[in-house]
């Protein structure tokens, strides 16, 4: 008991990746470069849709969307990283580690329903195309996302509230860079079956849930494209999708890994390696997966550095389309 309260005055020491002083400098140095690439990226993509008036639409909504939170979520855990790679001291308190999990859950829980829902989006420009513009309608769009924001927001909610009732007496170290929510259910001396329960509820009801809804749709997306006769349009919209199948893939495989792995198979360098892929990693991937593939998106950027007159030009575009 007084390893508890010792543990919830003072907090939880994060042990971070290495206490090399060579390796501390360059994983800073990378963990910097990452997140100066995720932040431009992201902000370039949400500001070239916002500018640009042939962007919106429910497909570039989304992706804003996604954008915002592979922002928010990068933001959320690579100061902390840099901050604990170098500083001398990486006591983190309770509150902090709290919201850390809370902001981290939710970010990455809504990416899973985004993914999905724009997945169905993909499905119904694909393979209802007459009727795409009723199916995705702008209120159906706003639903569609404010709904993935409350159930996870409600779900992580819950999961912090029920993690931080453990009493953590065996140690207040963790072998993370960050407070995630697995190290600490094994933390805990007292028996966490409710939580891994819960978390692995959680987990299939949003990850498998979501992946379902996606290949599903991308399976009835494959049915149609093989019906079209153009090689072109067979192409173009194969490009469309392909994009998307790479960020759901690694994002996917990473995150029901970590989480759906039970206890005994969870290795603290392995689950490092895990997070640091679908923390950083996947964020700093996102908008130049889909940018660079994505003509409208590039033609906007390459406006907003090269021309003095943007707005201008952007009148110009809309006037043609």
């Amino acid at each position: 008991m007084d390893d508890t309260n010792q543990t919830v005055v003072n907090g939880f020491i994060l042990l971070g990746l290495s206490d090399v002083p060579f390796l501390q400098v360059m994983f800073f140095l990378l963990f910097l470069a990452m997140y100066i690439t995720t932040l431009s990226g992201n902000l370039l993509l949400i500001l070239a849709v916002r500018l640009n008036t042939q962007l919106q639409t429910p497909m570039y909504f989304f992706l804003s969307t996604l954008a915002f939170i592979d922002l928010s979520l990068s933001s959320s855990i690579a100061p902390q990283i840099m901050v604990n790679t170098i500083a001398p001291g990486r006591i983190i308190s309770v509150l902090a580690c709290a919201s850390q999990m809370f902001i981290s859950l939710v970010l990455g829980e809504t990416e899973c329903l985004m993914l999905a829902v724009m997945a169905f989006d993909r499905y119904a420009a694909i393979c209802k195309p007459l009727h795409y513009n009723i199916i995705m309608n702008k209120r159906l769009c706003l639903l569609l996302t404010a709904g993935s924001w409350a159930i996870c927001v409600i779900n992580s909610a819950f999961q912090v509230t029920l993690t931080f009732k453990l009493p953590f007496c065996r140690s207040h170290h963790i072998n993370n860079f960050f407070c995630e929510l697995p190290p600490f259910i094994r933390m805990s001396c007292k028996d966490a079956w409710l939580n891994e329960v819960t978390l692995y509820t959680s987990v299939v009801v949003i990850s498998i849930f979501s992946l379902f809804l996606i290949l599903t749709s991308y399976v009835r997306i494959l049915l149609a494209l093989l019906k079209i006769r153009s090689t072109e349009g067979r192409r173009k919209a194969f490009f469309t999708c392909s994009s998307h199948l790479t960020v759901l893939s690694l994002f996917f495989v990473t995150t029901t890994f970590t989480y759906l792995r039970p206890r005994s198979m969870h290795f603290p360098e392995t689950d490092k390696v895990l997070s640091i892929l679908y923390m950083t990693v996947t964020p700093m991937l996102n908008p130049i997966i889909y940018s660079v593939r994505n003509t409208d998106v590039v033609g906007t950027i390459k406006i907003m550095f090269t021309k003095k007159d943007f707005y201008v030009k952007m009148a110009k575009l809309k006037t043609c389309g």
